[in-house]
């Protein structure tokens, strides 16, 4: 069984040569594919999904670096601004950046938001549809309506819901984060939605291993999406447990999931919407 991350971070530092937006966390060290590489080796991870940061603007660079480098163990879901110069000519080249296979596009703050709101996105999901795109999207539960009504008018353009629209834990509580949890099961009806259940251990009021308060809602939407939309994935650089911990979370600690679903969720699914063939 191959087992493939979802969704992890990699970054550069913040310097007047390559700076972050205003809007980043400036205080955030470093982390490089070496580094990620070398935990994925320890933890048992064959591949991973690298997801550029929100907090170093939208730029791939880092991600392209490493993909390029190590086409078997790391593909992207990149970065794009719609907003951008030459925006439609880029988004339809996309995928001959070596090692793109889609967009994350990010809307959990007010100003990642608004552009959204503008309907300044409204032109994207259209030409992602037609060039067959998968995005992987973080919408909050209170805005999952919109991301419903995107799936419902382009059927064909495959969407991911990232960390469950869960809210950060620092300020959400594990019971107020899942009591609206219906908003994104209500999306399984779609078949062109997948769930990503990352960074799981990030959301648990209990907060050693193996997390079992989040277990139940893992099982509410495995039941909901089942295996083959289903996506394990561990955020990695903010996980409060090792990476080999953020593994057997699933794979060992979950006995219910077991077999060819296993297998889907904990790599073949995500692999196969994307279209990574490692």
């Amino acid at each position: 069984m191959k087992i493939v991350d979802a969704q992890v971070h990699i970054w550069a530092a913040n310097t007047p040569e390559r700076p972050w937006p205003a809007r980043a966390e400036p205080h955030r060290a470093p982390l490089g594919k070496e580094e990620l590489l070398a935990e994925m080796d320890k933890a048992g991870v064959d591949g991973v999904v690298i997801v550029p940061p929100s907090w170093e603007g939208d730029r791939n660079d880092i991600a392209l670096d490493a993909a390029a480098s190590h086409p078997d163990r790391f593909c992207i879901m990149g970065r794009f601004d719609p907003d951008a110069p030459g925006a439609r000519e880029q988004i339809r080249g996309w995928k001959q950046q070596k090692g793109m296979l889609g967009v994350r596009l990010t809307f959990h703050t007010e100003v990642l938001r608004q552009p959204l709101l503008d309907g300044r996105f409204d032109w994207l999901w259209g030409e992602m549809e037609k060039a067959g795109i998968a995005a992987m999207v973080l919408f909050h539960h209170e805005y999952m309506h919109l991301a419903d009504r995107i799936a419902e008018r382009h059927p064909g353009l495959r969407l991911v819901l990232d960390h469950l629209g869960l809210k950060s834990a620092k300020d959400v509580p594990e019971a107020t984060n899942f009591a609206t949890l219906d908003k994104i099961l209500a999306l399984a009806r779609r078949p062109n939605v997948a769930a990503k259940v990352s960074a799981m251990p990030c959301y648990a009021d209990d907060k050693t291993y193996p997390f079992r308060s989040v277990h139940p809602h893992i099982r509410r939407v495995f039941d909901a999406f089942g295996p083959q939309r289903t996506f394990w994935g561990t955020d990695w650089s903010r996980l409060p447990c090792s990476y080999r911990q953020g593994v057997t979370m699933f794979t060992e600690e979950l006995p219910w999931l077991t077999g060819q679903d296993l297998e889907w969720v904990m790599g073949r699914g995500i692999c196969e919407w994307i279209g990574w063939r490692m």
